[in-house]
C-alpha cells in the first residue's frame, strides 16, 4: 500500500502563488505515476497535472502556463507550484499515485486533500 501525505494549501489573493507538496511512502513497491487532481463544490473531480510512467507531464488546459508539477525522486515527493492564481482555482487538491506490481497497475491511492482558496 501507499501512504500519501500532503502539505501546503491555504488562503491567497488572486494573482498570488502557492506550493503544494506530496510525500509518498510505498515500501518495497514501485510507484508507476503520481499527479494532482482537484474538486470544487458541485463539480466533478478534475485532473490538474500528472507525470506519466515515461516521465513526461500532462496539464489541464485551464492551468497551462500557470502551474508546474515537479518531483524529487529520491524522496518520492511531488510538488505543484501554482502561480497567477484565480478564484476559479479554489478547490480541494488531491495527490494521487498508483503502483506497478509485477507488471500490474493498481487502482489509484489518494492523499487526504489540501484546501486552496483564492479570494477575489
Amino acid at each position: 500500500q501507499v501512504q500519501l501525505v500532503e502539505s501546503g494549501g491555504g488562503l491567497v489573493q488572486a494573482g498570488g502563488s502557492l506550493r503544494l507538496s506530496c510525500a509518498a511512502s510505498a515500501g518495497i513497491f514501485t510507484i508507476n505515476t503520481m499527479g494532482w487532481y482537484r474538486q470544487a463544490p458541485g463539480k466533478q473531480r478534475e485532473l490538474v497535472a500528472r507525470f506519466t510512467s515515461g516521465g513526461s507531464t500532462n496539464y489541464a488546459d485551464s492551468v497551462k502556463g500557470r502551474f508546474t508539477i515537479s518531483r524529487d525522486n529520491a524522496k518520492n515527493t511531488i510538488y505543484l507550484q501554482m502561480n497567477s492564481l484565480k478564484p476559479e482555482d479554489t478547490a480541494v487538491y488531491y495527490c494521487t499515485a498508483d503502483l506497478n506490481i509485477s507488471g500490474t497497475i493498481t487502482s489509484p491511492f489518494w492523499g487526504q486533500g489540501a484546501q486552496v482558496t483564492v479570494s477575489a
